[in-house]
């Protein structure tokens, strides 16, 4: 934890900071039912004061469809949201499909919800440009069945990109990914140092993206890029609370 202290010590010092975090897992506990998984109050209110702070910005980046994560996060402007792992940035104008990603995307939908019907514990959650597979409330034969029938299925279609997490596959009609989004918001604001922190394996293509200077934090077990590692969401919030006594 020392090398880790320092290491928040120094890059509180840079010019132009990004704090770019993952939602469920790092600054909200997993639950069971998604839908009422909430930021841990210490953690939110030291997004917020970071969020406000000069030459300091702030955003969420989560697998979660951009509507979803608003809601559940409770978090606003100066904090940044972006969803379905890069593919919504909040304040643009949703996700434009063109005609063939728009057919790809209905056909991609009619498929899942073919294969999946039935299945107890196992849930589709649509997003502007695919759908995600939850499988966290199935039992473990179940899940495994379904995730391979819908790799070897819908995952397989031309045009269709698959991305795996804990417990669920995000499927896609167009390329995205957490580092592809850490990237434009590196360039968007000019940042000058990044601190970016994940638990999934949908985490590892923002933590391969990190360069000198930039902190990346690994919540959790697991293989990683990462070159620290944390518990748990209660010591998250520690982490933040230190970058901000640091930087303020």
């Amino acid at each position: 934890m020392t090398d880790l202290t320092d290491a928040i010590t120094t890059i509180a010092a840079t010019p132009r900071l990004l704090v770019a975090l993952d939602f469920d897992g790092v600054l909200a506990p997993i639950v069971e039912v998604p839908s009422q998984a909430r930021p841990l109050p210490r953690t939110a209110d030291a997004v917020r004061a970071l969020s406000e702070l000069p030459a300091t910005t702030v955003a969420l980046v989560s697998g979660r469809g951009l509507a979803d994560l608003a809601a559940v996060s409770g978090l606003a402007a100066p904090v940044q949201l972006i969803g379905s792992h890069g593919g919504e940035f909040e304040g643009a104008d949703g996700i434009a499909l063109d005609d063939a990603a728009r057919a790809r995307l209905d056909d991609l939908a009619d498929g899942l919800r073919a294969l999946v019907s039935g299945e107890p514990g196992v849930t589709l959650e649509d997003k502007p440009a695919g759908v995600a597979v939850h499988v966290r409330n199935a039992e473990r034969g179940v899940a495994a069945r379904v995730l391979d029938a819908v790799r070897a299925g819908p995952a397989s279609r031309p045009g269709v990109s698959a991305t795996p997490g804990k417990e669920v596959l995000d499927l896609a009609v167009l390329e995205v990914s957490k580092g592809l989004a850490l990237d434009q918001l590196r360039e968007r604001i000019g940042a000058t140092a990044v601190f970016f922190a994940g638990d999934d394996v949908t985490d590892e293509t923002a933590f391969e993206r990190l360069r000198a200077g930039d902190i990346g934090v690994k919540v959790g077990e697991g293989p990683t890029a990462a070159a620290y590692r944390v518990a748990d969401p209660q010591a998250v919030a520690e982490l933040l609370e230190a970058l901000l006594a640091a930087r303020s």
